[in-house]
């Protein structure tokens, strides 16, 4: 498999193979003053997991890590003390496209719903992913997805509303 960092730089139209380590350093220190668009937020340090509760002290110390290189950070929960991300994100400058973990906990759900829904009405969400992968883990059908997204977006009119999951399954259910 190749190295991803290799990919980035094959599609940005760079060819890396004659470089020295010196000048690979030199070209990741500008594409990081330019900014990375966006990257995956993980909120916890060594030994933690999802499940941790969070506090806003080490959101804001974990996120003061990426604020210099990044526009956008996607988070992956609106519980736990992840439902802090997007308003922080915001404090620092940052847009955010909020995560709504749903599995087979309806409970839970409904909390993860709930959240991201005030979230939004907040002004912190640039973006709401409802589920995480749910069809490919087949933890809900399309249609209970859906109806977990159709929630969102009535609640949420001005936030664009969507889902993530591996790209076949887009195929698999094109609804």
């Amino acid at each position: 498999m190749p190295n991803p960092y290799q990919r980035y730089l094959s599609l940005a139209g760079i060819d890396s193979s004659g470089l020295s380590d010196e000048e690979l350093r030199s070209l990741a220190r500008k594409i990081l003053e330019r900014k990375i668009h966006g990257i995956s937020f993980s909120p916890y340090r060594e030994g933690q997991s999802p499940g941790t509760i969070l506090g806003a002290t080490q959101i804001r110390e974990r996120m003061s890590i990426l604020k210099p290189y990044v526009k956008w950070i996607r988070s992956f929960s609106c519980t736990d003390g992840n439902e802090l991300i997007p308003g922080i994100a915001a404090e620092n400058g940052l847009k955010t496209m909020v995560g709504v973990w749903l599995d087979g906990d309806r409970d839970r759900n409904e909390l993860e719903v709930a959240n991201a829904i005030k979230v939004a009405q907040a002004g912190h969400a640039g973006i709401l992913a409802g589920g995480n992968e749910v069809l490919l883990r087949d933890v809900l059908s399309a249609e209970e997805l859906l109806a977990y997204i159709r929630r969102v977006k009535e609640a949420a009119p001005d936030v664009p509303v969507g889902y993530v999951d591996a790209y076949f399954k887009f195929v698999d259910y094109p609804q």
